[in-house]
């Protein structure tokens, strides 16, 4: 293979001129004319130019796609939906009726070369794990993450990420982009929750020029500018019922209408949507269309609460602990037993992003050196975790140590010198703590 990507190109038809070579010579690749019957080579990206032959470039698609692993682009004249989606049933990756979407055609095969480029000069390793960021070792999110790392490499399915506010939903989408077939196209977000709904449209799919007040050039929607990329919809379940149907017609053709416009535009997304609303429950409200709900749930992941992970909370305080103090220039405070009981005696309603914004708060207002519990937050104490049933109050000191041991224990599984260490006391304090409730026997090791 030479040192530039290929751009390969199978005329059925001369008319189309030598925009082929322009977008090669700007993207730094080389041009290859090919046959139908060729045999596979490594290129960035196939086009098939039909020209007016579009029912010829419909029979030669499975073919090619049998033989080929790059995308397969066609290009023709018509305009119909109809030969759009068949073009895709049998193996396209994107049709382009020009000259309505040359602009785009010319913006996606460069971004196709582009990163075909991009992939051959990396040098870099792979990273090993994308999922890095959501540091965890509880049941419920590992679960979740195995489940996200069976869709990692196919790049073109739906995902529907689902749990409450601040749980990490817009890193796992991350990570599904950054460790996914599409890593190397752009990643775009939207909230689809923080922008008025008289906006919304114009964002998500552009305007053209003059198409309201205020118009005075025409702008590109996000749908084109993730071309070639992911397109994270935040907060889904927000979206006005006015533009849900214009958000399934977009996602079934994968073609956007700026608004204003008169025409379609091709564009190459994958969609990953982000809710802490049920949806199933917003459709029996008759707030969430049900042919949406279906198109969008595809793979639906769900990430724990804070309060579900157990001794979660105290790996992420570590972790944020040594991000926040490196990035302030402060000294790394140590997690102490005093540290820890606070932060599994709060239900953390606010999740990971709450938590984050405790420690730093309390890395800049305690001693350098230290973390005081009481700088955590003004609802974080140092009281004993919560555990099943809750802590009357008052209570006693033997109560209170009491519930503290027997939650230490609960959130290791009956070991009791991973609940020792946990509490910051020997395994013998434990033990004694225990007896008083008749538990001497409780617990492995």
């Amino acid at each position: 293979m030479s040192d530039a990507p290929t751009l390969a190109i199978l005329k059925l038809s001369e008319s189309f001129g030598s925009v082929w070579a322009d977008v090669a010579r700007e993207a730094g690749a080389t041009l290859l004319s090919i046959r139908p019957d060729d045999e596979p080579a490594e290129v960035a990206v196939v086009l098939v130019a039909a020209g007016g032959e579009e029912e010829q470039g419909l029979d030669v698609l499975r073919a090619l796609a049998d033989r080929w692993s790059a995308p397969l682009l066609l290009v023709g004249a018509t305009t119909s939906h109809r030969f759009a989606v068949e073009a895709l049933r049998r193996g396209a990756t994107d049709y382009f009726a020009l000259p309505e979407d040359a602009d785009l055609l010319r913006r996606t095969l460069t971004a196709r070369v582009e990163a075909a480029r991009a992939r051959m000069q990396r040098t870099a390793p792979e990273p090993g794990d994308p999922f890095a960021e959501l540091a965890g070792e509880s049941t419920a999110l590992r679960e979740t993450l195995k489940r996200a790392e069976r869709v990692l490499q196919h790049g073109d399915v739906t995902v529907l990420l689902g749990g409450e506010t601040g749980t990490g939903k817009e890193l796992l989408a991350r990570a599904l982009h950054d460790g996914g077939a599409r890593r190397d196209g752009p990643f775009v977000a939207v909230n689809c929750a923080a922008i008025p709904a008289q906006l919304l449209e114009s964002e998500l799919f552009g305007h053209e020029k003059g198409a309201f007040t205020d118009a005075h050039r025409a702008k590109r929607g996000l749908f084109e500018e993730a071309n070639g990329g992911t397109l994270f919809l935040d907060e889904i379940g927000h979206l006005p019922m006015a533009l849900q149907g214009k958000l399934l017609r977009a996602l079934d053709e994968r073609r956007v209408r700026p608004v204003g416009g008169n025409q379609d535009r091709a564009v190459d997304v994958r969609i990953i949507a982000a809710t802490h609303v049920e949806l199933r429950a917003a459709v029996g409200r008759g707030e969430f269309r049900e042919d949406l709900f279906y198109r969008l749930n595809v793979v639906h992941l769900v990430l724990p609460p804070l309060r579900e992970r157990g001794n979660d909370v105290v790996l992420l305080a570590e972790h944020f602990t040594t991000q926040l103090a490196r990035r302030y220039s402060v000294p790394e405070p140590r997690i102490t037993a005093a540290v820890r009981t606070a932060l599994l005696g709060h239900r953390w309603p606010g999740n990971v992003r709450e938590l984050r914004h405790a420690i730093e708060r309390a890395l800049l207002l305690s001693p350098p050196g230290t973390l005081q519990p009481d700088e955590l937050t003004p609802t974080v104490t140092a009281g004993p975790p919560n555990v099943a049933g809750g802590l009357p109050f008052p209570a006693s000191l033997d109560d209170v140590q009491y519930h503290a041991a027997r939650a230490a224990m609960d959130l290791n599984d009956g070991n009791k010198s991973a609940a020792a260490r946990l509490l910051g006391i020997s395994r013998a304090r434990l033990q004694r703590l225990l007896e008083r409730r008749g538990e001497a026997d409780a617990g492995a090791d």
